[in-house]
């Protein structure tokens, strides 16, 4: 009997698919009634749309009956980081201030490529305000929380995308990433996640925050992300920046061992305030890259701490945005205090200042390369601390109170526009999941991936007990981010 079609991974429904021991309908359906008893208490969507999923999956089924599939993705479930634009489903980016009425009228080129391979797209995942912080809460969606431990926090801003996976509501979600936000999230849900190398995946519209976000896989397996990758990476006129699109095969280049890989170690970059246990965790990590063949260096400092950078380059790109949406008066009242000071702030800083930052960021970006002349791959921790609670802006705990950046350690790389993934290493003594960072040099998603994948095969990802989470008292049976698609379902037909 096959198990749980919710919790396998794409490469295991395309095999049940393809020997026909199980259909894309059978899998849709498994993973509706995952949402339906998981998402109550986890609140990972803010659309979903059952019947277009299940059309969807009719349509995969037929063809993988007549020996037709469009590809192996055909028939997965894939879900929408609500920062993609989607064709037929409003994007509001987490807030009150984004109409439903669109019109919504096409996909961004990474949903567009899921589409066109015959993926069963679900739904939209909750983000943050503008995917603007390290947790996933907002007015427009509520609370987003963690498979592991629902007091706990998802992360951000593709909270909802990880808590989905982790979840089983889904075994794809494609995510984004301007500061940490697909490697945060997917360290803390014990997932694996890859901040592509910028131009790697087509976007469309461009963000708003400029040359600093990414869109890349989040998913169960690393085989399933190189599948993910095989799919997106192809082109797309629409991004001025995207890289020649190719017939790069990711899942073959998994293949391979890493003996003689010249890996450096560095437990803080030189900067960042790492927790003891996640520290720990990580550094045991290491010790299996070395027992698989890498010749590891520890390397204590690589660069100084960036955040004053990013923070310069990032807040005009938050004020960006304001431009781009066209923001009233009415609608900024309806918005996060935190985020309009951030505008307001981003608004001020000076032109020369932002130019200033521009230039040390390609000064980092030139020490990086020469970084990766004598070394192939870079790991550090993937967060300074594991998952805090879904409500806190700042860790109550007393362990991690004097860590107060938990992404410093992943900004750095967007800065950079280098490869960079979370990979589950380990967990804590309360039960819940850490990553070890790997960072490639530019250009090397592939390497990331096959370094990435050699772990989980040495050791493989620990999974969430989803019963436990089933029992967590919710305040509402309709989560707040569905309460919002009905809010905007209502708005549409009164359109």
């Amino acid at each position: 009997m096959v198990e749980n079609l919710a919790l396998l991974s794409a490469s295991e429904l395309s095999a049940l698919y393809r020997s026909r021991k199980a259909s894309p309908v059978e899998a849709a359906r498994a993973v509706l009634a995952q949402i339906e008893s998981l998402n109550p208490v986890l609140n990972a969507f803010c659309w979903l749309d059952a019947n277009a999923a299940l059309e969807s999956a009719r349509a995969s089924e037929d063809r993988w009956r007549r020996g037709e599939n469009l590809s192996p993705l055909d028939g997965v479930p894939t879900t929408v980081k609500d920062l993609s634009v989607t064709r037929g489903w409003p994007t509001r980016r987490g807030s009150r201030a984004i109409s439903a009425r669109g019109p919504w009228l096409e996909d961004s080129p990474s949903v567009a490529r899921m589409r066109e391979a015959g993926a069963v797209l679900l739904g939209k995942t909750t983000v943050p305000e503008l995917g603007a912080a390290h947790l996933t809460r907002s007015e427009l969606c509520g609370i987003t929380r963690n498979p592991w431990n629902p007091e706990k926090t998802p992360g951000g801003s593709s909270g909802g995308a990880s808590a989905s996976l982790a979840g089983g509501m889904g075994t794809i979600a494609l995510g984004s990433d301007a500061a940490g936000s697909i490697r945060g999230p997917s360290s803390v849900t014990g997932v694996f996640g890859l901040k592509t190398t910028f131009g790697r995946v087509a976007d469309y519209p461009s963000s708003y925050l400029g040359t600093l976000a990414v869109v890349g896989p989040m998913t169960r397996t690393v085989a399933d992300a190189a599948l993910c990758m095989n799919i997106i990476t192809r082109p797309d006129p629409r991004d001025s920046y995207a890289l020649p699109g190719g017939d790069f095969d990711f899942v073959a280049a998994l293949k391979g061992d890493l003996t003689g890989l010249r890996v450096a170690y560095s437990p803080t970059l030189g900067f960042a305030d790492i927790a003891p246990e996640v520290a720990a965790i990580v550094a045991n990590g290491v010790k299996l890259l070395e027992q698989l063949g890498a010749e590891v260096d520890l390397v204590e400092h690589v660069f100084d701490d960036p955040g004053e950078v990013l923070t310069t380059l990032m807040l005009p790109g938050v004020a960006n945005a304001f431009r781009v949406f066209g923001f009233t008066a009415a609608d900024k009242a309806l918005m996060n205090p935190r985020l309009l000071d951030s505008a307001e702030k981003g608004a001020r800083i000076p032109v020369v200042e932002f130019l200033a930052a521009r230039e040390k960021r390609e000064q980092l970006g030139a020490l990086m390369r020469r970084f990766h002349e004598r070394y192939d791959i870079l790991v550090t921790p993937a967060r300074s601390l594991p998952a805090i609670g879904a409500d806190e802006d700042r860790p109550s705990d007393p362990r991690y109170r004097n860590i107060t950046d938990s992404m410093s350690l992943n900004s750095a790389f967007n800065l950079t526009k280098q490869p960079a993934a979370s990979v589950p290493v380990g967990s804590t003594a309360d039960g819940l999941p850490v990553g070890m960072q790997v960072v490639g040099p530019l250009y090397a998603d592939a390497l990331v991936m096959r370094v990435c994948h050699a772990m989980e095969m040495a050791r493989p990802f620990a999974k969430p007990d989803l019963d436990r989470a089933r029992r967590f008292p919710v305040d509402r049976p309709v989560p707040r981010g569905i309460e919002s698609m009905h809010e905007a379902l209502s708005e549409l037909a009164a359109a």
